[in-house]
């Protein structure tokens, strides 16, 4: 019994340790840092949209269009740096893949248009697959299974939350624009600008929280760290 009890000694400050440490990287998702990223993101999306809105570039498709891409991977990149913060060479090249997630999902649009023409991918007669926001769900799920299936190492255990980020940044970005495609209960109406605003800057707290809770961010705290260093 003695020895019983000394195992739960023993183990006591380990056990505190562990759910001190938890703690920090829940606090450290709503830093002081990670806040200001996140207002810096919505004023970013903001000054972004209105530039995007000029006369100059409206003439010009492929501009236009470009301009529009590059904004998608910039949110996506943001996003994700406020997740994993930038501590280390590595955490560059993170961001890096979630910034180009975020913006390859358009190339949906030739994909349906069955051309590579830009005037035949921005005049299709429906939403193009990879724009369905009820496949975020699905694809990070079936990400997750096949990593563990393939049984992937746990430095890859946040990959799964950063196409989610990709893939939800792009769609509430353009959710703005032409509402959210929930297949198969059909279309919403735009969403309204500052509420797009609004969910892009949180959103990368939305994860944060959701990483904590399903025990995601512990596995990862040893990689990039627990603080969030913007």
């Amino acid at each position: 019994m003695r020895g019983f009890r000394s195992k739960l000694d023993a183990g006591a400050p380990l056990n505190l340790a562990v759910e001190t440490e938890k703690a920090q990287a829940l606090l450290q998702t709503f830093s002081t840092a990670s806040l200001l990223a996140s207002a810096a993101l919505g004023a970013f999306c903001f000054l972004a949209d209105h530039v995007l809105a000029l006369p100059f570039i409206q003439q010009h498709v492929w501009l236009r269009a470009a301009l529009d891409n590059s904004v998608h991977g910039a949110v996506g990149l943001w996003s994700w740096a406020i997740v994993i913060g930038l501590r280390k060479k590595s955490d560059f090249y993170e961001v890096a893949l979630a910034g180009f997630l975020a913006s390859v999902i358009d190339l949906d649009h030739f994909y349906l248009a069955g051309s590579l023409s830009l005037k035949a991918a921005l005049n299709l007669p429906r939403r193009p697959p990879l724009h369905c926001s009820t496949l975020i769900p699905a694809i990070c799920f079936s990400l997750r299974l096949l990593m563990w299936a393939c049984r992937l190492k746990d430095s890859w255990c946040s990959l799964p939350w950063m196409l989610f980020i990709s893939l939800a940044s792009h769609h509430v970005r353009d959710g703005a624009r032409h509402g959210l495609w929930a297949c198969p209960l059909g279309h919403t109406p735009p969403i309204s600008y500052w509420l797009y605003i609004t969910i892009t800057a949180t959103l990368p707290h939305l994860c944060s929280v959701l990483m904590y809770l399903t025990g995601t961010r512990d596995m990862i705290s040893t990689k990039h760290g627990v603080a969030i260093d913007v």
